[in-house]
């Protein structure tokens, strides 16, 4: 098996987003964080930046869904995070609770979860007040489900993920809302054994680098095999570059991770995954005290997803025959696809084995 070169390590990114488009509510412009928004969007070389009259964002729907994607996804719109977004939620296994920096995603990943979850064109909404987003944090202290009080991840604290509902290293430069959030907590500003952690496709970790996090925040990059990251995740750093950039954050001292997801058993697929296992070794290898851990993440659909996705993909080449998945039950009683469970047993006892041989010093914290 011969692995792909593994890129030098550096932390400056291949790809960073910038929107075509930057629409500002009114409440957002008045507060601090909301202006370094737009000071950093004009900073980037955005020509058009509308600040709007009042608080309601302009349609964005054009003649056709995939118009309407197009417009939506070169858009960014600066609001106020409403009340009902600044009630973290529990959100297992990943993490205590979930707080939102942003709601959506400047990547163009076919498969993309955020199809059936979010309303609406997929415009990326990034929140001005983000004092407000993060005060729940010393409130929930001592307090959750997944981390707190488990004894293989009590290290952690009590955990809050920042990516359930977006990418926030993917909009890092032209928000800044990541960086701050990152110092805030790593300073103790919220108290004690508190942690933050998000996952990204993205490899601009310059401005992470140097930050006050105090270990933290655990960053983990989503990766995959070669077969999907080249079909289906658009508008990304390459695996390689994500790579790159976990190796500069692991040694500046953050425990990091890999978020392998999701998985797909494609032809090859046992060969494919094996060669990113054994890049990940190579390119951490030397890191002291290296804190490693891996998520696995099986690739799934619901039917609202996937009438979502065939929208905005209509060439898309992803499985999403219902006919060849397992129907599973959601807690809120939604229909998920998922693959059957021969080949479930199969992928998981495939990684396990691999993961522990390759990785021998990542804690894999769970496999879905």
């Amino acid at each position: 098996m011969t692995s792909a070169a593994v890129e030098p390590v550096t932390p400056h990114a291949r790809r960073s987003w910038r929107p075509k488009h930057v629409l500002v509510t009114r409440s957002a412009a008045e507060l601090p964080h909301g202006r370094e928004i737009v000071a950093r969007c004009e900073a980037a070389g955005v020509e058009d930046i509308q600040l709007l009259a009042g608080d309601r964002l302009p349609g964005l729907r054009g003649e056709s869904e995939r118009e309407t994607y197009a417009r939506a996804k070169l858009t960014l719109a600066v609001v106020v995070a409403p009340p009902s977004a600044l009630r973290p939620q529990p959100i297992p296994p990943s993490a205590d609770w979930r707080l939102d920096l942003a709601k959506g995603c400047p990547a163009h990943c076919q498969y993309c979860y955020l199809a059936g979850s979010l309303s609406g064109p997929p415009i990326t909404r990034v929140y001005a007040n983000l004092d407000d987003v993060l005060a729940p944090i010393a409130g929930l202290a001592g307090q959750g489900t997944v981390t707190t009080g488990d004894a293989e991840r009590a290290d952690e604290g009590t955990t809050f993920e920042l990516s359930c509902y977006t990418d926030p290293l993917g909009l890092e430069a032209v928000t800044g809302s990541l960086s701050s959030a990152i110092a805030s907590v790593g300073r103790g500003e919220h108290g004690p054994g508190v942690g933050l952690r998000f996952t990204t496709k993205f490899d601009g970790v310059a401005p992470l680098v140097g930050l006050p996090h105090d270990g933290r925040t655990r960053v983990r990059m989503s990766v995959n095999s070669a077969a999907v990251a080249r079909r289906f995740e658009g508008g990304t750093a390459s695996v390689a570059a994500r790579l790159a950039a976990l190796r500069a954050l692991a040694d500046d001292g953050y425990p990091v991770g890999l978020t392998i997801a999701p998985l797909m058993p494609l032809p090859g697929w046992q060969e494919e995954y094996a060669t990113l296992l054994h890049d990940v070794a190579a390119t951490l290898d030397g890191v002291p005290q290296l804190d490693l851990t891996v998520e696995l993440i099986t690739h799934r659909f619901t039917e609202a997803s996937r009438a979502v996705l065939l929208q905005w993909y209509p060439q898309t080449k992803l499985d999403l025959d219902e006919g060849g998945r397992t129907v599973k039950r959601t807690k809120f009683g939604a229909r998920k696809y998922v693959y059957p469970t021969p080949v479930m047993r199969e992928m998981r006892s495939w990684f396990e084995h691999e993961v522990s041989a390759t990785l021998p010093q990542a804690r894999v914290l769970y496999w879905t």
